[in-house]
């Protein structure tokens, strides 16, 4: 299959150089960027020097904890992810939930500076290498989820969420309306006071960690 070569960063809309209507001091999104990306190297160094059972126990308990989710969203068209550098491996969970009933989706990049496509998913379908490549459905139906799973690399006390620094999930659902149920999951690591959120960030609604920590956006 052909590789296809990474797709930079780049910021969901001009929304990004405004605050308040206001320009963002250059000085200011630079520092922040140099920020991000620091925190981006450190935190997914810690996640992968968790020990791979742990990581199995903890994506075993965040699926427990996606069920008891998803009880009030039956039949919801679920968008989950493919595991990447350490992630939580819900492959397990995304069968049985689809095997409960939930369409599933998986994220497609479709093009630089556009939002994701989700491409529908089931066991056993075809597969074809994305960005990064990273597995994605080779073909099936394009579907609008009602709730998005997102991994993160960190997370803040808003629900702002750290991510690879390509805005893809933020231009996605400043994009989706009605907005989707959206679930960051991810390790215990993640936590950080914040990820000095800018205008284009998107928080998440709640965060799941395993061990039973599950965080609502603003409860801290």
């Amino acid at each position: 299959m052909p590789h296809d070569p990474p797709i930079p960063a780049s910021p969901p809309c001009f929304a990004h150089e405004l605050s308040g209507g206001q320009p963002v001091d250059p000085q200011t999104a630079r520092d922040v960027a140099r920020f991000r990306k620091a925190e981006r190297a450190r935190l997914i160094a810690a996640r992968l020097a968790v020990p791979a059972t742990e990581r199995a126990a903890l994506a075993d308990e965040v699926g427990a904890e996606l069920d008891a989710l998803l009880q009030g969203h039956p039949g919801a068209v679920v968008s989950l992810y493919w595991p990447f550098k350490g992630e939580l491996d819900l492959r397990g969970w995304m069968a049985r939930a689809h095997a409960r009933g939930h369409p599933v989706a998986l994220p497609v990049v479709a093009a630089k500076a556009q939002p994701l496509v989700f491409r529908e998913w089931a066991p056993g379908c075809a597969m074809a290498r994305g960005v990064w490549n990273i597995p994605v459905p080779a073909d099936g139906r394009v579907l609008r989820p009602g709730v998005v799973i997102a991994p993160l690399v960190g997370f803040d006390p808003q629900g702002f969420r750290l991510g690879y620094g390509g805005g893809f999930y933020d231009r996605t659902l400043a994009a989706l309306a009605p907005r989707p149920l959206v679930i960051g999951v991810g390790h215990p690591v993640a936590a950080m006071p914040t990820i000095f959120p800018q205008p284009h960030d998107i928080a998440m609604d709640v965060v799941v960690l395993g061990r039973g920590d599950i965080r609502r956006r603003g409860a801290g």
